[in-house]
Order: C-alpha cells, then structure tokens, then sequence
C-alpha cells in the first residue's frame, strides 16, 4: 500500500511538472502566427522572405541589383541599368494572405532611369491578391493582381492623387456597379519631393478593400475578380479574388518602402 500511495504522488507531480510546460509551449506556439497583431514582413536588413520576378528573367534573378536594403529601406534602384528597357519588376512576400491590414511607409527618390514610360515617372505600386510570382510567366509584365498604384508630384499646381487603383487583369465593383477601367483616381492629395507617406491598405477577403493615406481613406471598392487587361488567367475569368500575395513593384523610377507591417484579420 505504501508504494502504490508513493506512485501516486510521484504521477501527480510529474503531471503537475508537464502541464505548466504544456501550457507555455501551446502559449508560444500561438504568438508564431498572432491574429489581431502586427507583424512585421521587411526586417530592415535585408531581403529574407521576399522573392524577386523580373520580367524577361527567372523567378529569383534580381538583375542588377534593382531591389536591394538601403539604410533600412527596401530600395528599388536603377543606378547599375544603362536603359530600362520594359524590364518590369515586383519583389514578392512569401506568403499569401486574404483578410488584412497591411501598413508601410513610402517616398520616390533620384530621378528615373533612361528608356523608363513616360507615365512610371514617380510611379510604383503595391500589388494585393496576387497571383503567386512561381506562376507568373517569364516575359509577363503584371501579376494578375490589384494594385495600389503610388504617384508622386511632378509639376508643381498639378494634381496627381496616389494609392489609386489600378486592375491588371483584375476587376472590382464599386457603389455596386463593374468597374473596367484600369486606373481610377482616388482623393487623395498631391505628394511632391522625397517625403515619406504612409499608406495603409484595409483588404476583407473578396469583399471590401480600402487604402488610406497618411490616416485618410481616400478610395474603397469591393468584389475583386479576375478578368480585364493584363490579364494572364483568362481562364479563369470571373473568379473572385479572395486571397493572394503582396508585391512592391519596380516600374522605372527608384522608390524605397519601409516599416513594411501586416495584421492578419480574422
């Protein structure tokens, strides 16, 4: 009898011991993947967990040096190109997602690279509900995404809004009614220079997708689905977008991005 008591007792503490011990790792295993929180997806070094596709170029390739970390901003510089040549670029996140709150800080820097469109003066973007960069074909030009599309000032007095929308070969409804226009303006006003501008982008799913600038929402739209210009999925026309990946895009005029933040919705 007293050994069966002094085995129970001996049980009784090592149970007491693992559960603690359970608790924590369970606890930790949690904060890997926290919903409701920030997460941060450039860590300021280097591009660990962003993949590069360049058009004309295997996933991967980053031609010379076009995406690069530069005093703790991811940079899209143009500085080693001797022309651009229609040499359209995005830098991928790893992973997809389909109901967030993605935030990061933008500015347009230097001047644009010689052979660059007239229209990518000061222009860049952030793609969401992208197809995935392994899909994309080697002298695809777009993913079939939506895009946040980033202008900067030119002329000083003319209007130039950003985090306007763009569809390669996307499109979304808005008050109700298919959009097919491929850029829509949003209300946002006029950002000249190098100064840093805050853009946050609200996206649910295949429902509503918002952008805000500097703490002001200035477009909304809902319903993303593939189809329209660009568009390298035709068969897939008409599905609706309700999840994909984030990309940065270089499209002739150096840009650098920073405190690049995600918060995943549930």
């Amino acid at each position: 009898m007293g050994s069966l008591i002094m085995k129970y007792y001996l049980n009784l503490f090592v149970f007491a011991a693992i559960i603690p011990a359970f608790v924590k790792c369970k606890s930790t295993l949690k904060k890997e993947v926290p919903p409701n929180e920030w997460v941060q997806l450039f860590n300021g070094e280097d591009l660990t967990n962003w993949q590069v596709k360049i058009k004309g170029y295997p996933l991967g390739e980053n031609i010379y040096n076009t995406f690069r970390v530069e005093n703790e901003a991811l940079q899209v510089n143009y500085d080693e190109y001797n022309k651009f040549d229609k040499r359209f670029g995005h830098i991928f996140y790893k992973s997809p997602y389909s109901s967030y709150i993605l935030k990061l800080q933008y500015r347009f820097i230097g001047n644009q690279v010689k052979g660059g469109e007239g229209w990518a003066e000061r222009n860049s973007g952030v793609m969401i509900h992208s197809q995935s960069p392994q899909s994309m074909g080697i002298d695809q030009d777009f993913p079939v995404s939506v895009e946040v599309q980033l202008l900067g000032g030119i002329n000083k007095g003319e209007k130039r809004s950003t985090a306007n929308l763009c569809t390669p070969g996307t499109h979304v409804f808005m008050s109700d009614t298919l959009v097919t226009t491929h850029c829509i303006a949003s209300a946002s006003k006029t950002y000249y220079g190098n100064q840093w501008v805050d853009l946050e982008i609200l996206v649910l799913a295949d429902s509503l997708i918002s952008h805000k600038v500097n703490g002001e929402t200035v477009i909304s739209y809902s319903k993303p689905q593939i189809g329209g210009e660009y568009n390298a999925l035709k068969d897939k026309k008409g599905e609706p977008l309700k999840e994909g990946y984030i990309a940065l895009q270089s499209e002739s005029h150096p840009v650098e991005f920073k405190n690049i933040y995600v918060k995943v919705l549930k």
